[in-house]
């Protein structure tokens, strides 16, 4: 009925598009996974907040997901998409090995990368001492003193967030500078300290964060560091086949609706490539909702296919 040899390709293999990848093949879908290997958490020993895999490493958890969805038929490749174009009734995914995989319908759960403020330290420290999401890692420094290295609008509200977790708060202003007016008395009534002027460096010890060097040679005593990153979507296969986009206060992002159907007919994304917001969880439940969606695009599809040839003349040899 349909040569194409897979009904739907995905690509990235995270929580996103693996979970994608096993509602498909739960029903009976031919489906590929497309992966590079480099997921946005791949710097964090454990994960929090996921329903049942609390604490798991989160290699861990994509290692099982790859496992059942083998388990259904799925392949995973362990590739990155190069070039991604349609093609005739569906689209062509050309990898960096030189293979091409064309598929009926497309997914694109490619994530995202943060791009951390430039600071002696900082890096070294990601995923382990310093982190962005309270949810993920708050519970873990509860009761700690917590720093907030601030880097846009978003870090006054980080830190009266993380004032949840602990009363030892320190608002550090680095560039941007000490909040103002209604924020600065909020910070005082509920006792977050700030520390004006510059950030020189992060300090460490045992591979652990005890605090940051100011640029006046002050020390800041701290147990943990949180930040708001620029989180660069690596959504190069969507603007390759030219999606809409929407301009939010924190990115550019390609435009979904509900389901993670894009502007391009037979295309979804879903997890960070598009949600700046989406942590293992959201994306997990984004991925099986845009699989749901693809199977019901799927069996449309199948139906025009059955019908137009259950009408079309016989042909007689």
């Amino acid at each position: 009925m349909n040569q194409i040899p897979w009904d739907a390709a995905v690509i990235g293999g995270g929580s996103a598009g693996l979970s994608a990848a096993l509602m498909l093949g739960r029903a009976r879908r031919r489906v590929v996974v497309i992966d590079g290997g480099s997921p946005r958490n791949r710097f964090a020993a454990h994960m929090h907040a996921v329903l049942g895999h609390d604490g798991k490493p989160p290699a861990e958890l994509l290692a099982d997901g790859r496992r059942e969805v083998e388990s259904y038929g799925g392949k995973i490749m362990n590739t990155a998409a190069r070039l991604t174009r349609r093609e005739g009734d569906g689209f062509a995914v050309e990898t960096t090995d030189g293979e091409v995989v064309r598929a009926r319908k497309l997914l694109v759960a490619t994530g995202a990368r943060d791009e951390l403020p430039e600071l002696d330290g900082l890096t070294e420290q990601w995923g382990r001492g310093v982190a962005v999401c309270p949810y993920c890692d708050g519970y873990e420094v509860r009761d700690q003193r917590i720093g907030i290295l601030a880097t846009g609008p978003g870090s006054e509200f980080q830190a009266q967030l993380l004032r949840q977790w602990s009363s030892s708060i320190t608002y550090l202003a680095d560039a941007v500078g000490g909040p103002e007016g209604e924020t600065r008395s909020a910070f005082d009534a509920r006792g977050i300290r700030v520390e004006e002027g510059p950030v020189r460096r992060v300090l460490s010890r045992d591979n652990r964060v005890v605090g940051v060097e100011m640029a006046d040679g002050r020390t800041v005593a701290l147990d943990a560091i949180f930040t708001i990153p620029r989180l660069v979507p690596l959504d190069e296969p969507l603007r390759q086949l030219g999606a809409e986009r929407t301009e939010h206060p924190w990115g550019s992002f390609a435009t979904v609706d509900g389901n993670g159907q894009t502007s391009i007919d037979g295309v979804w994304a879903a997890g960070n490539v598009v949600n700046a917001m989406a942590n293992v969880a959201i994306s997990i439940g984004a991925g099986a909702l845009a699989a749901g969606s693809i199977n019901h695009a799927l069996i449309l599809d199948d139906i025009r296919l059955a019908t137009t040839a259950a009408l079309s003349p016989i042909q007689h040899p």
